[in-house]
C-alpha cells in the first residue's frame, strides 16, 4: 500500500521556511525590532504566497514603506541641502528612493537570504533582482511603521540611507550604468560586456529580462518595460559584481585562459 504524503497547508509552509533562516542578523542591521507576524508578512513575496494557498503578501506592506520612505528621505533633503532648488532635491530624491537605490540598501543588510520566494522566482536568482529587493526593502520599512509608529521608521530610514543622503547628486537619477561599467572594465583591461534581452507578456505589458556577459560569465541581470531599462539594470548588477575581488579575479583568469 503507497503511502500519501501529506503536504504542508499554507500557513505551515510559510513557518517552515520563514524559521528555517535566522533573522537576527536582520533585525540588528535595521536597529529596530518587527514583530515576527509583521516580520514574516513583509518578506512574503507574492510568488510565494501564491504557490502556497493565496497567502498575504508584502505589497500592501510596501505601499506604506514606500510613502514612509518618500517623507523621511525628502523631509531629510529640505533641511540638509538648504541653499538647493526644489528641482534639484526632487532630483536627489528620486535617485535615492530608486529601484536601484532601494536594492543597494537591500543587498548592504543581506537582505536576499531572507525574503520567502516561490520556486520559480528562486531558479532565476529572484533574491538578487533588484526589484525583489527593492520591494521587500519598501515593505519592511512599512512593517516597521505599523509596528512603531512615523519618527521610529524614520530614524531607520535616515539610517540606513545616509550615505546616499549626504552624496545625494541632481544627476544621479539618470546615471549611465552601461557606459560606467564599460569604464570599469577598461579599467581592469577586461572586454566589453555583451547583452541578451528577452520579453514575456502582451505587447503592450511587455517585461524584458537582459543578461550581460563578460568573458562568456552572466555578471547581471536586470528588467524593465523596455529592453534599454532592463539592459541599465543588469549592467547596475554588473558594476556591483566586480566590486567583489573574487568576480574581478574569476574574469581576469577566464580571459587569460582564452588568450
Amino acid at each position: 500500500m503507497s503511502k500519501k504524503k501529506n503536504r504542508l497547508t499554507g500557513t505551515e509552509a510559510l513557518d517552515q521556511v520563514f524559521s528555517s533562516t535566522d533573522h537576527t542578523p536582520l533585525i540588528a542591521a535595521l536597529g529596530i525590532d518587527i514583530p515576527e507576524d509583521l516580520l514574516k508578512l513583509a518578506l512574503t513575496h507574492r510568488s510565494f504566497a501564491n504557490e502556497n494557498g493565496t497567502l498575504p503578501n508584502n505589497e500592501r506592506l510596501e505601499f506604506l514603506g514606500d510613502a514612509v520612505l518618500g517623507l523621511s528621505v525628502a523631509g531629510q533633503l529640505y533641511a540638509q541641502y538648504p541653499t538647493r532648488a526644489e528641482s534639484d532635491i526632487s532630483k536627489m530624491r528620486a535617485s535615492i528612493v530608486s529601484r536601484y537605490g532601494l536594492a543597494d540598501i537591500a543587498r548592504e543588510i543581506n537582505l536576499g537570504e531572507h525574503i520567502l520566494l516561490g520556486k520559480g522566482e528562486l531558479i532565476t536568482d529572484g533574491r538578487n533582482k533588484d526589484s525583489i529587493l527593492a520591494d521587500t526593502t519598501e515593505a519592511l520599512l512599512g512593517a516597521v511603521y505599523l509596528a512603531h509608529g512615523f519618527e521610529p521608521a524614520r530614524a531607520v530610514v535616515l539610517r540606513l540611507f545616509k550615505n546616499k543622503i549626504d552624496t545625494a547628486s541632481a544627476t544621479g537619477l539618470h546615471q549611465d550604468w552601461k557606459t560606467a561599467l564599460q569604464e570599469r572594465l577598461a579599467e581592469y583591461k577586461l572586454p566589453m560586456p555583451v547583452y541578451e534581452a528577452t520579453s514575456v507578456g502582451p505587447e503592450h505589458e511587455q517585461l524584458f529580462t537582459a543578461t550581460v556577459s563578460v568573458c562568456d560569465k552572466v555578471i547581471g541581470v536586470g528588467e524593465g518595460t523596455n529592453k534599454k531599462l532592463a539592459e541599465q539594470a543588469g549592467a547596475h548588477q554588473g558594476l556591483q559584481k566586480l566590486n567583489d575581488p573574487k568576480t574581478r579575479a574569476e574574469l581576469i583568469a577566464c580571459q587569460n585562459s582564452q588568450k
